[in-house]
């Protein structure tokens, strides 16, 4: 249960939007890293199996098999991007954090008698900011690929 920083009203759909967006980029960053760590441990632990099941004399057709999953895997990672969205997610849910506390113990910015505004204007420039981060990349993996599909 989450405790709100005054009994204000005021502040209420801002710290409301504060604890959205921190649990958001929070739980996105998780799973990015799940993911990320998942694909690259089957990419580590497959790629080792290949030159054990070559030098097994394992059918070719086998071999290829598994050389193929570690390249479709890096072409996942490549594609979704886990080790990106990882790194940008968490960055964006400690900057929150940060903000959050320093809002809390009504320090830095925060100092002032319209801290709430303060808030409100700070917590929306970092969903913004991370926001034209994913966009730019989204823009740049479409001008890398010009044979995928491009989607709105």
């Amino acid at each position: 249960m989450t405790v709100q920083p005054v009994e204000d009203s005021e502040i209420s759909p801002t710290w409301d939007r504060l604890e959205d967006q921190l649990a958001w980029y929070d739980g996105k960053s998780m799973a990015a890293q799940q993911a990320y760590k998942r694909v690259k441990l089957s990419q580590l632990i497959v790629g080792a199996i290949v030159p054990v099941v070559a030098a097994l004399q394992v059918p070719p057709a086998v071999t290829a098999s598994l050389a193929a999953f570690v390249v479709v895997a890096e072409g996942a990672q490549q594609l979704y991007q886990w080790q990106t969205n990882w790194v940008l997610y968490r960055s964006t849910a400690e900057t929150l954090k940060h903000e959050k506390y320093l809002y809390l113990a009504a320090a830095g910015p925060y100092s002032t008698d319209d801290r709430h505004r303060v808030l409100a204007e700070r917590l929306e420039g970092l969903v913004s900011q991370e926001h034209a981060k994913w966009a730019e990349g989204q823009q740049r993996e479409s001008h890398t690929s010009p044979t995928e599909p491009k989607h709105s």
